[in-house]
């Protein structure tokens, strides 16, 4: 097919932000070629983009792929609306070699040429922002800030990054070498030696209905850029995001000479369950998937044909010992309690306290006082109902509010949940914080802080001292996992204390954060995402281990 995008073209408009992100992974700065502010994208552009997204409901989207068999889609927007999408349902058994037979030709285009097609894709992506915002906001819950920023330039920021290091991992072997051996008086053994990075064949990616694009792009770039065609299974009550997605790839695939079909979507009707049969195809070979620890194991274990990279769930620890800045501490604590309404992987659900209290430069506080003023102070926070619906947004799924609910039973309230009403979408399930009081010295072994509580439920546990505390964190994150640790002490004894427990045990650890920087939220192209080293995920997002192995290099040898 003739190709309207050419590598050089591709090349002169992208390889400088390619280089800027080589850079960055390799720096660790600070960088993002994706603007977070919504001004940044032109002034009709918020009037555009939501236009363009109420001109997607009630509408069809047809991709042209192969093998479709019928139309699906019954997603319902977390704020109310009905959103009235069709999408296509696939037979797999005509989609899966169609997705096959442009993968020699994608192969051969070299990891340059791939990195720039996916780099052109994100551009795309980028430029329908506002577009794409409505959609995660109306499939997860996110307000809409929440929605933009995380769903859209931190989405796409994480999808460069998995780019940059595919490109990086690819290159770290040259294309071709001359190899000359001397044999003293006789003539040197000769030979020429090219190197291919090779796909390892058909990826899935299995999206989460939380953050659509934020937790899927990663898996999705890292693989099409080594070469991979990629199956998006999109949960089925977050599908636009991706299906837009997987519409601009396909858009820019064709565009530059390359077989659409190396991405599609695979949607399935209500109660199919597709994932687990795709997942065990012999024409899958990779699987990225973020969700139920239930079903992260049950791929891990059965999905034995793929190399599998999943995000579960684990129990995220907040450790208090001392601070210096109480007033920050609980201001720091108190939005990363409430941002989402506790509906991220890396929300703090423990906050482990000395019974005795701690040491502050408010003065000595008592576990009761701590407990008590950060009850204030997310209450506080999210006191005028304006502003509590701009950080909590909506309860994604039924489920969340039951366990809300339920958690008000488990021990003493010290902050209880109230409802809020979203005037402008007054069917939204928006719920306050509940933050429970527990004892860690009562032994249980069903006690509810030794497992995760998804949603906005806190646990304030009580515990004999720092050290028990320690003892606690390691052993919820060697069982259980945990995607975020943090703590709070003045004492650089403890701090070290802290930080190898975090080292033995493979967590992310973030230390005394007062600021405009929280715990739950991570940097494309700086912070680590997860690690792969503790139970909550077998892959950090994004290292060169999240990508090396999703190809493999075949060399070739010639007589010279």
């Amino acid at each position: 097919m003739a190709a309207e995008l050419t590598v050089p073209q591709l090349s002169a408009k992208h390889r400088p932000t390619l280089d800027q992100a080589l850079s960055a992974i390799r720096s660790r700065a600070y960088w993002s070629p994706h603007p977070e502010h919504p001004k940044a994208y032109g002034e009709t552009a918020p009037a555009d983009g939501l236009a363009a997204f109420e001109a997607l409901r009630g509408t069809r989207i047809d991709l042209g792929q192969p093998g479709t068999d019928g139309w699906t889609g019954s997603e319902k927007s977390p704020y109310g609306p009905e959103l009235g999408v069709e999408y296509p349902h696939v037979d797999p058994d005509v989609l899966l070699p169609a997705m096959k037979a442009g993968m020699a030709t994608w192969r051969d285009a070299g990891p340059e040429a791939r990195a720039l097609v996916c780099i052109e894709i994100l551009a795309r992506i980028s430029a329908r922002t506002h577009e794409f915002a409505h959609a995660v906001m109306h499939t997860s819950g996110q307000a809409f800030m929440m929605a933009f920023q995380a769903g859209g330039p931190h989405a796409q920021d994480r999808g460069l990054e998995a780019v940059a290091y595919a490109y990086e991992e690819q290159t770290r072997v040259p294309g071709q070498a001359d190899w000359s051996k001397p044999q003293g008086k006789k003539d040197p053994l000769e030979l020429g030696k090219t190197f291919t990075a090779v796909p390892r064949g058909i990826a899935l990616m299995i999206g989460c209905n939380t953050f659509p694009t934020w937790n899927g792009y990663p898996g999705l770039f890292a693989s099409l850029a080594t070469g991979n065609p990629v199956l998006v299974k999109p949960h089925p009550r977050a599908v636009l995001p991706l299906a837009l997605t997987v519409q601009v790839a396909r858009e820019v695939l064709a565009e530059a000479g390359f077989d659409p079909n190396l991405v599609a979507l695979a949607v399935e009707r209500p109660g199919e369950g597709i994932a687990k049969d795709l997942a065990v195809r012999p024409e899958i070979k990779l699987i990225d998937y973020t969700g139920s620890t239930e079903f992260g194991d049950w791929l891990e274990a059965n999905a034995r044909q793929a190399q599998v990279y999943t995000e579960k769930a684990g129990v995220n620890t907040v450790v208090l010992d001392s601070t210096d800045n109480y007033k920050g501490m609980l201001a720091n604590l108190a939005f990363s309690l409430s941002l989402y309404s506790g509906q991220m992987c890396t929300t703090p659900q423990n906050l482990l306290i000395p019974r005795d209290g701690i040491a502050t430069d408010a003065g000595h506080k008592s576990y009761d006082e701590v407990v008590a003023d950060l009850a204030a102070s997310v209450g506080g926070l999210l006191g005028d109902d304006a502003r509590a619906n701009a950080l909590l947004g909506a309860l994604v799924n039924p489920d969340v509010k039951t366990r809300l609910e339920a958690a008000a039973g488990l021990g003493e309230v010290a902050l209880a949940s109230r409802e809020v009403t979203n005037p402008e979408f007054p069917d939204a399930v928006v719920r306050t914080p509940v933050m429970v009081k527990l004892d860690a010295a009562k032994p249980d072994p069903e006690a509810p802080f030794l497992s995760e509580c998804f949603g906005p439920v806190s646990f304030a546990v009580a515990v004999d001292s720092t050290a028990d505390a320690l003892d606690l964190l390691r052993r919820t994150v060697r069982e259980k996992g945990a995607m975020t640790v943090g703590a709070y002490t003045t004492s650089p004894d403890t701090e070290r204390a802290v930080e190898e427990v975090c080292l033995e045990e493979s967590a992310q650890l973030s230390l005394n954060l007062t600021g405009g920087v929280y715990v739950n939220q991570t940097s494309a192209f700086s912070d680590f995402h997860g690690s792969g080293g503790n139970p909550a995920a077998n892959a950090a997002l994004c290292d060169g281990a999240f990508v090396s192995n999703r190809f493999r290099v075949v060399e070739v040898r010639r007589q010279a």
